[in-house]
């Protein structure tokens, strides 16, 4: 990665609406060393793949709350993020839980535990005393031991020291309400009262949360990325990515939005979108990978390009359930991950992922990139996921995803600028 590309992936938390600040913690002191390759700037107030990253710190959602559907406003309007018109076609590859919906179905967590989760692998801190073992589990840790090195979340580290509560302590479903977690609290219940849902509960497009309270299922920003891109007069598809098994029923509910009956997005029925319903799968062996749907079939092998140009003709929303048993087996790294092919010959199509499983550490990410070695040709190689970071894949901010209902349209339109870029640079210099 150039040193242009790795400026490009610093970042720290948003100051999304202004969420009260937490408690005063500990500063920590940036050090020479092996830490993280890419770091943010301690405060900094953008993140990778979010807009402003000239002006890191201009708040990203002015309006707190702005385009929820508070009050039982239609928030289906234009976007307020004016897009650059392009004709290349869209191809979004959309995770599920943690993306477009706060929740975890591989492991039955509903929306506060699943939000205190994500929270617990974007807070960063350490342990006091260097050189010295500390235990990894809460029950034994010392009294004092672990401090805050900053005072909001952020995708990346704020120094080469740092490592996220979920690295040492694993993912905590009750993170905020524990003795270390407890100052990200008013952070917490600041997302959640932007994630409730307003008026009436509906059956269909509103979740029951562990305290009683009703919250949006699906986001309101990946409603607004549909309807957005359709008023431009884009070329897209979505698919959706999961291990898990919700699949069927997301693809239902937003084809339910689609025929108008989300309150907040009821002209999304003047959208023609077509929504595939059949859940897919895509099986993974150290040979091939096998996509099907329905009666549909199509390998890896012996040519990839027969599924790069089998995503890349997709039409309207349809989703697939991807291999989770082969990711595991292959100790969660992106050998093993979510298989993605990109053609840097090929200035027609623009494959874009959204995960918060993206890492910049291959073997901590979750999608297994896959370049094209040559105009046509059927080889094709793995890359890191640096080279194709906030340009093919995207880390996904959920609490941007939260608060910033024109999250997902700004992000796309950055992705598609770096991408412009790294065709330009790859047809001339990529090699494997």
């Amino acid at each position: 990665m150039s040193q242009e590309e790795a400026a490009a992936c610093r970042a720290v938390s948003p100051d999304l609406s202004r969420p009260p600040r937490t408690p005063a913690m500990a500063a920590g002191t940036e050090k020479d060393g092996n830490g993280e390759s890419l770091m943010a700037p301690r405060r900094t107030p953008s993140l990778p793949g979010s807009p402003d990253l000239a002006e890191p710190g201009k708040p990203l959602c002015p309006h707190p709350g702005g385009g929820l559907g508070a009050e039982g406003q239609d928030s289906s309007g234009s976007p307020e993020y004016p897009l650059i018109i392009r004709t290349k076609k869209l191809v979004l590859h959309m995770d599920i839980n943690n993306t477009i919906l706060v929740a975890d179905s591989a492991t039955g967590q509903g929306l506060m535990a699943a939000l205190n989760s994500y929270l617990s692998t974007v807070c960063w801190g350490q342990f006091n005393q260097e050189g010295k073992k500390r235990p990894r589990t809460l029950a034994l840790l010392p009294a004092g031991e672990w401090q805050w090195l900053s005072e909001f979340p952020s995708l990346l580290p704020p120094s080469p020291d740092a490592s996220s509560f979920s690295t040492n302590f694993g993912r905590h479903t009750e993170f905020t309400s524990s003795a270390l977690g407890h100052p990200f609290q008013t952070l917490f219940s600041h997302y959640l009262q932007l994630l409730e849902w307003p008026g009436q509960p509906d059956a269909v497009f509103s979740v029951l949360g562990e305290d009683g309270r009703h919250y949006h299922r699906v986001l309101p920003a990946f409603f607004k990325l549909l309807a957005g891109l359709c008023q431009q007069g884009r070329r897209f598809a979505v698919i959706f990515r999961t291990f898990g098994k919700d699949l069927t029923s997301l693809l239902q509910t937003t084809h339910k939005a689609l025929q108008g009956q989300h309150p907040q997005f009821s002209a999304l029925k003047e959208v023609v979108l077509p929504v595939d319903l059949r859940p897919g799968k895509i099986r993974c062996s150290p040979k091939k990978v096998m996509v099907s749907r329905g009666k549909e079939s199509v390998s890896s092998w012996p040519d990839a390009r027969v599924v790069y140009d089998y995503f890349s003709a997709m039409e309207g929303l349809g989703g697939f359930q991807d291999h989770f048993d082969w990711w595991a087996k292959n100790n969660f790294s992106s050998q093993g991950g979510k298989p993605l092919w990109v053609d840097p010959h090929d200035p027609d199509v623009q494959h874009i992922c959204f995960d918060d499983n993206v890492r910049l550490q291959d073997e901590e990410s979750i999608f297994h990139p896959q370049v094209f070695m040559g105009q046509g040709r059927q080889e094709c190689c793995t890359v890191p996921t640096s080279e194709l970071y906030s340009i093919c894949l995207v880390q996904n901010d959920l609490l941007q995803a939260i608060a910033n209902p024109d999250y997902f349209l700004m992000t796309v339109s950055q992705c598609e600028d770096r991408y412009d870029q790294y065709l330009a640079k790859a047809q001339t210099d990529h090699s494997c």
